[in-house]
C-alpha cells in the first residue's frame, strides 16, 4: 500500500488552511497513495491567540471538512480538526474520509495536560476507544498526538486486528521532544510489531519530522522540519514476518482487558 504523509504550518485561516490541504491531497494522490495522513489541529491556529482554536472550530458539517470530502474519492483520508462540545470546550477529533464519505470518527482521549501546557482547558475528552478499519487488506487503526505516550492503547489496537497505526499530531519543540516523539513511535511500532505513521504540523510551534517505522522499529522515511509530503510503501508481508520472528503478541504474559473499537460509520 502507497501512503503519504503531509506536513505543514497551520495559519490563523481556515479557508488557507483547506487549499494547502487540498494541494497536498493532490500531489499525494499523484505519487500513487492510497492513505494520506494530514496532521492534528489542521483547521485554524494563531500563536498569539491560543483560545483561537476554540473561536474557529467548526462543526462536521461546516465548510472546512465539507470541503475536504470531494478530495477523499479513491482514498483514505485521515486528519484532526476541532469540533464545538456545545458546552464551551471542543472536541479534538479524528476525521477518516474515504470515496467522498466521512467514514468514522475518534475524539481524543487523552489530553496534553503536562509540560506547562492544559489542553482540558479548551478540550472535552471523547470516551470511546478509537476504530480499526480496512484499507486494501491491511487493518488500520489510529492515535492522536499525545495517545502515543500511552502503550496499553497501542497494544488494545494491535490486539484488535491493526497492521497500521496512523497518528496525527501537532508535537510542541522543546528540551528532547523531538528524541521523545522518535521514541515513542518507533516503540509503539516494535512493541506492536506493526507499521507507524506519525504525521506532524511543522512551522515555529510544532516539529513536523512526520515519520514511517516498519514492524520491526526501523524508520523507513522521514521529513525534517519543513512543509512537504513523506511517501512510502506498506507491504503486508512484512508484519507477517515481523509477529513469526519476533511474536510479542503471542509471548506476552498478562492479558489485556476485552475492548472493543468504536465503529466506523460505513
Amino acid at each position: 500500500m502507497r501512503v503519504a504523509l503531509g506536513q505543514f504550518a497551520v495559519s490563523p485561516s481556515w479557508e488557507d488552511n483547506l487549499a494547502l490541504c487540498l494541494a497536498q491531497i493532490a500531489e499525494a494522490k499523484a505519487g500513487g497513495a492510497r492513505l494520506v495522513v494530514l496532521p492534528e489541529g489542521i483547521l485554524a491556529r494563531d500563536l498569539s491567540d491560543p483560545d483561537h482554536v476554540l473561536r474557529t472550530a467548526q462543526p462536521l458539517d461546516g465548510p472546512f471538512v465539507s470541503g475536504l470530502l470531494p478530495a477523499s474519492e479513491g482514498i483514505m483520508l485521515v486528519f484532526c480538526v476541532n469540533v464545538p462540545d456545545g458546552a464551551g470546550r471542543f472536541h479534538n477529533t479524528l476525521v477518516v474520509m474515504q470515496d467522498g464519505l466521512c467514514v468514522a470518527l475518534y475524539q481524543k482521549l487523552h489530553l496534553y495536560d503536562a509540560f506547562a501546557m492544559q489542553e482540558s482547558r479548551l478540550i472535552a475528552p471523547g470516551h470511546e476507544l478509537p476504530p480499526v478499519l480496512m484499507l486494501d487488506g491491511m487493518k488500520i487503526g489510529f492515535m492522536t498526538c499525545y495517545d502515543v505516550r500511552f502503550p496499553e492503547m497501542a497494544r488494545y489496537l494491535a490486539l484488535a486486528g491493526a497492521d497500521i497505526i496512523v497518528v496525527p499530531a501537532a508535537w510542541l519543540r522543546g528540551p528532547a521532544k523531538e528524541r521523545h516523539w522518535e521514541i515513542m513511535l518507533t516503540a509503539r511500532a516494535l512493541e506492536n510489531t506493526c507499521f507507524v505513521l506519525g504525521a506532524g504540523e511543522c512551522g515555529p510551534q510544532n516539529i513536523g519530522n512526520s515519520m514511517i517505522i516498519d514492524p520491526l522499529g526501523v524508520v523507513i522515511a522521514a521529513r525534517g522540519a519543513t512543509p512537504g509530503l513523506v511517501f512510502g510503501t506498506l507491504d503486508p508481508a512484512s508484519v507477517q514476518k515481523a509477529r513469526q520472528a519476533l511474536p510479542v503478541l503471542q509471548n506476552r504474559r498478562f492479558a489485556a482487558p476485552v475492548l472493543s473499537p468504536s465503529p466506523g460509520k460505513t
